[in-house]
């Protein structure tokens, strides 16, 4: 029978304390172990992931879905290649981040630290396992994971990979990185009241882990949330650029939360610009939905309800609006928007300039796809989620995101009086 889950937390709170002190030396090393280790074990990890993919399938499960839980060769490679990314980032622990000397002589040092115990609620994507396991391990913290029971074998497969390389090194803890191995709803609930032991638990999933984690947390939360993202096109547009950087938004992974999932067009583009690249993408095979302006340009578009404005696909379908200016398209982004990733395409550089001063989100992007909201992109290595929240961390977090500020305080006898 599997550990409790606050005995797994329990676990991981004794560990953090070894974990926190680890040199960058020792860190930098298990995780390179961790990397051959998962390299040399592709056909083991795949078999498992067979397994998880076969019972998707028979359960009638999404393509987009399946997409996420399969691993290939190819994943499998880009796994190995994030750890190795996070091997050459710089260790945030201990950086001095700025500080002080007051009028009575001591100095204050900012100073980062890790937070402790890092858990993790995550849906389909099995690489998240080895992701959140290398970036807590080179963060000085300890992992909890506690994967979906579609990914069931190929987490523990990759836990398992990982397990055996910590239970090598003399110097870190077994638990340093665990997987909760009950994936009932009631095995979450009880991570998400892990009081006294979690110090941030993070939730990777679809609205209703989302709003689990809303009515349930107990323990400090960064909520991951929807990835509704939007393109604004401004009458300044390139319009070459425009068609790339909306086409590559929408199609070249629909299934992730940095796909575009509404465009917003000028309306001095409705007739020049719009109808060309519908065009375009319909001939990729997406699902076109938009107002009742672009149906009159464009009448092969299927009506767009208020849903469709709220909507994360996740999937080749598009919703499309005419907008008069940029106050109505930062209107509309703020009223359905889910504050992850927005982007803008102008040459006007007051307008983009605008855009990205007002619109209320966690990445901005001008003249440049949406596509990049990755912490990888960023140079973060990965991530372990996207904040959309404005408290601690905002937008994709990397390494740094994991860790806090603390004051040390350094004086030579000073007392207060006072």
């Amino acid at each position: 029978m599997s550990d409790s889950v606050i005995e797994i937390c329990r676990r991981a709170r004794a560990a953090s304390l070894t974990v926190r002190e680890l040199t960058t030396e020792v860190k930098d090393r298990v995780l390179t172990e961790m990397a051959d280790a998962l390299d040399g074990a592709g056909e083991r990890l795949k078999a498992a992931n067979a397994l998880d993919v076969e019972a998707a399938r028979e359960a009638g499960t999404s393509a987009t879905l399946i997409d996420r839980l399969t691993l290939t060769d190819k994943r499998i490679a880009g796994m190995t290649a994030a750890i190795r990314t996070i091997i050459d980032l710089p260790d945030p622990v201990g950086r001095m981040t700025g500080g002080q000397t007051r009028p009575n002589g001591i100095q204050i040092d900012h100073v980062r630290e890790p937070l402790g115990v890092v858990a993790v609620i995550y849906e389909a994507r099995p690489n998240v396992t080895a992701d959140v396991a290398a970036l807590c391990l080179k963060s000085g913290n300890t992992a909890v994971l506690r994967g979906s029971s579609i990914a069931r074998h190929t987490n523990t497969a990759i836990a398992e990979v990982l397990g055996e390389v910590l239970h090598r090194q003399p110097e870190v803890p077994d638990d340093a990185v665990q997987l909760i191995r009950d994936t009932s709803r009631e095995a979450a609930l009880e991570l998400l009241r892990a009081d006294g032991y979690v110090d941030l638990l993070v939730p990777r999933g679809g609205p209703s882990l989302i709003n689990t984690v809303k009515e349930n947390a107990t323990v400090p939360t960064v909520i991951d949330g929807d990835g509704n993202c939007h393109v604004y096109v401004d009458a300044t547009a390139d319009h070459a650029m425009a068609t790339d950087i909306v086409v590559n938004g929408k199609t070249s992974r629909p299934s992730v939360c940095n796909a575009v999932e509404t465009l917003l067009v000028h309306q001095d583009l409705a007739e020049s610009w719009l109808p060309k690249v519908l065009d375009t993408l319909e001939g990729l095979g997406v699902e076109l939905r938009g107002d009742a302006r672009t149906r009159e340009v464009w009448p092969s578009a299927a009506e767009a309800r208020d849903s469709d404005w709220e909507t994360e696909y996740l999937d080749l379908i598009l919703a499309v609006k005419v907008v008069a200016d940029l106050d109505e398209a930062l209107a509309h982004i703020d009223r359905h928007g889910t504050r992850n990733a927005d982007g803008i395409v102008a040459q006007d550089i007051a307008v983009a300039r605008r855009f990205a001063r007002a619109v209320d989100s966690g990445s901005v992007f001008v003249n440049t796809s949406t596509r990049y909201s990755d912490g990888g992109e960023f140079g973060y290595g990965v991530e372990i989620g996207v904040s959309t929240q404005k408290l601690h961390a905002r937008g994709p977090m990397g390494l740094e995101s994991l860790t806090c500020v603390k004051n040390v305080v350094w004086g030579s006898g000073q007392v207060r009086v006072i």
